[in-house]
């Protein structure tokens, strides 16, 4: 099978950079659109507030979806150094398991990538972690990279 949509998860961290790039590669090898989805949710206002106070002139960096839209320029650039040349940005507001599938759907992706983060927490064996979650509810193939050591 040849995949023509990617979509791969980042949240900004540096494991979820390693999944990015796997994803890139792997679009870049199959000549397919890679779509860079990240989830955010609102600040309480009091939060936001107290951290504008901190940031002065930049507090824009925590209003709104600007923080996924940081952690996607950033995406895009390991994205572009492992291969991949159709780059799709996506962020939306919701919890990233939903925002994830969300976007699988709306954008026909053949193939959705994650990191394993969570998998091996004692938080995401009782709470769920994004990974399993991806696995049990994607409209497509799931590839959960490992980016994490799990100890």
């Amino acid at each position: 099978m040849t995949y023509r949509t990617v979509l791969v998860g980042t949240d900004g961290s540096a494991s979820s950079f390693r999944a990015v790039t796997t994803a890139a590669s792997l679009a870049a090898a199959t000549r397919a659109t890679l779509v860079l989805a990240c989830a955010f949710l609102p600040m309480r206002e009091s939060a936001r507030a107290a951290a504008a106070d901190r940031l002065g002139e930049l507090a824009y960096k925590v209003n709104g979806s600007t923080p996924a839209d940081d952690a996607l320029r950033a995406a895009r650039e390991h994205a572009v150094a492992a291969g991949a040349s159709d780059v799709v940005l996506a962020a939306e507001e919701g919890e990233a398991v939903d925002v994830l599938i969300t976007l699988a759907g709306r954008h026909a992706a053949d193939l959705l990538v994650v990191g394993n983060r969570g998998l091996n927490s004692l938080a995401g064996r009782l709470l769920g972690s994004v990974p399993s979650g991806v696995t049990h509810r994607a409209p497509c193939d799931v590839l959960i990279v490992h980016t994490t050591s799990g100890h």
